[in-house]
């Protein structure tokens, strides 16, 4: 009788006596969990995860915009890594560029802007120096510009080309003439750079060095405050500024640092004849401590007691015009 109950729930596994039928394992794969639910972010359609990708677009864009602008304000952009266009943006700011003669590439303008005489005058300005203008939605204009208040006209300034610390010294030897070069130590206003450029180009020198890094670089500001010298006048870029002065001091030249307590007054500096160069620091700071002690001599320029010191541009300038009347005694 116990064989034929076995037989039958074998036949009948639903049969709640004796012993089923298995599967053999063949199902087995079937009995397996689908694993963890995985997190918010990795789940399509989960507000994490669009917040995630969100975040992820967001430093994509400030990447893009890092690479497509120069960090700066008050209408412009400001200064970025080698190679890195610059942008100005603002009505009187790209006007002031285009009557400056700032090189630009483009003249990128918003779609149905408003126009008045600024807008005008930048239209005409870029016509008459043949560079293109470039219509372009509101949206993309924000982008360019981080957001900032770009008035419909935004203008590409292409990056500026710094010749090598040797170069100045090929352009006083082209020319049969002392070197005669100004170094800036820790200049960050690219306004006093461009006064100094202006002031180098009018009294002879044959070049500015400014250090690569903390420093002002050639900026559409430094560019407009030259008034047209920087296209004249060639600007180095030094990757250690010490080294560089040294490096000319094996050359030949002497190398002459302003300081307001030099041991020298510049009207007694006959070495201004000779093949120098000056070096400028920043207004306050003064002279870096490697920079003072790799200089020959340091001289001050005389002043009334009422005033301390002076910018690096008007520094500059005035030694310049000494080397300049010095120079053209002795030639």
């Amino acid at each position: 009788m116990a064989g034929n109950s076995q037989r039958r729930n074998r036949r009948n596994p639903g049969s709640k006596k004796g012993a089923s039928v298995g599967t053999g394992g063949h199902s087995r794969k079937a009995l397996q969990g689908k694993g963890p639910t995985p997190p918010g972010e990795a789940r399509k359609g989960h507000p994490k995860q669009r917040a995630a990708n969100a975040a992820i677009k967001r430093e994509r864009d400030a990447k893009a915009r890092a690479g497509m602008r120069r960090a700066g304000g008050g209408g412009r952009g400001g200064r970025g890594g080698a190679g890195a266009a610059e942008l100005v943006f603002g009505r009187n700011s790209v006007v002031e560029a285009l009557q400056g003669d700032v090189p630009a590439n483009a003249l990128y303008v918003q779609q149905f802007i408003d126009t008045d005489d600024r807008v005008r005058d930048a239209f005409q300005a870029a016509n008459d120096r043949g560079i293109p203008l470039m219509e372009a939605p509101r949206p993309q204009l924000d982008q360019m510009t981080g957001g900032m208040n770009h008035q419909g006209l935004v203008l590409q300034v292409p990056p500026y080309e710094y010749a090598h610390p040797e170069d100045l010294l090929e352009e006083a030897a082209d020319a049969g003439q002392d070197a005669l070069i100004v170094a800036l130590d820790g200049v960050t206003d690219s306004r006093n750079l461009g006064a100094v450029v202006r002031s180098a180009a009018a009294f002879g020198a044959h070049g500015v060095v400014i250090p690569e890094r903390r420093a002002a670089g050639m900026t559409a500001g430094a560019w407009k405050t030259s008034s047209g010298a920087a296209a004249r006048l060639p600007v180095a870029r030094a990757t250690n500024l010490t080294r560089t002065l040294e490096a000319y001091q094996k050359a030949g030249l002497m190398v002459v640092g302003l300081a307001a307590d030099g041991e020298a007054e510049i009207g007694d500096l006959e070495a201004l004849t000779g093949p120098v160069v000056i070096v400028a620091g920043s207004e306050g700071k003064g002279l870096s401590r490697l920079v003072s002690e790799t200089c020959d001599l340091r001289v001050r320029i005389p002043m009334s007691g009422l005033t301390e010191s002076l910018n690096a541009g008007v520094a500059a300038g005035v030694v310049l015009y000494e080397a300049a009347r010095l120079r053209s005694r002795v030639g």
